[in-house]
């Protein structure tokens, strides 16, 4: 894939399943949560999965399903500990860490814009050290709105300001892509391959890559 990175002069990057594996997360929600919620009411790991799966479902989309307080509340479990029991599990997908530091090289301004939890953020950010790559690191806890939202965007530019016309996000989730070109961004990429352990996805509506390095080419 070729970018004409003379026009781009801010690049917004999602951090689970753009730059993370989301194998970690998949895990953790489909596998070990429902585990020590089986444990913890003394059910089995099927009925578990059975009662958590349509909460979690409920709340895809809102600000409440990336926040781990909410679910440590919901339910009765310490999640942001739950997730640093198997911080061995999160992972850099490959060739993003050269990706980065090109782009340190470059002159755009980097920014991550996530939809983690600061606890979770916080763990990643101290377990892969790509803190470094950017220049401003926003969680949507921040704003208190999710990406998936419209709002999202405008307190965005507000806060951090940024041309639409020059700016690229990069992003697994289509929901969040869709929100960011209503509201105008001009260059938008997903990932088709967001967690190393499942098949690549089919992407339609997007420029899509596999590996960062399709986009390295003239940066």
């Amino acid at each position: 894939m070729m970018i004409d990175w003379k026009k781009i002069d801010t690049v917004l990057l999602d951090m689970d399943g753009t730059l993370l594996d989301l194998n970690f997360d998949n895990h953790f929600w489909k596998e070990f949560v429902p585990l020590k919620f089986a444990q913890l009411n003394n059910i089995s790991i099927n009925l578990a999965k059975q009662q958590l799966e349509p909460q979690f479902k409920s709340m895809e989309g809102t600000l409440e399903w990336y926040c781990l307080d909410y679910w440590s509340d919901a339910l009765a479990l310490d999640i942001a500990g739950l997730k640093s029991e198997i911080s061995g599990l999160i992972a850099v997908l490959p060739h993003v860490i050269e990706f980065l530091e090109k782009l340190q090289q470059s002159s755009q301004k980097v920014m991550l814009v996530t939809n983690a939890h600061r606890d979770s953020l916080d763990l990643k950010m101290e377990t892969t050290c790509l803190q470094p790559f950017f220049n401003t690191i926003i969680s949507s806890h921040d704003l208190g709105f999710p990406k998936e939202d419209s709002r999202f965007w405008q307190l965005l530019e507000q806060s951090y300001p940024f041309n639409k016309k020059t700016t690229l996000l990069i992003d697994d989730s289509f929901s969040v892509l869709n929100a960011a070109k209503l509201f105008g961004i001009a260059h938008l990429i997903s990932v088709s391959k967001p967690d190393s352990s499942q098949p690549k996805k089919t992407v339609i509506d997007y420029s899509a890559i596999e590996d960062f390095r399709e986009l390295m080419i003239g940066l």
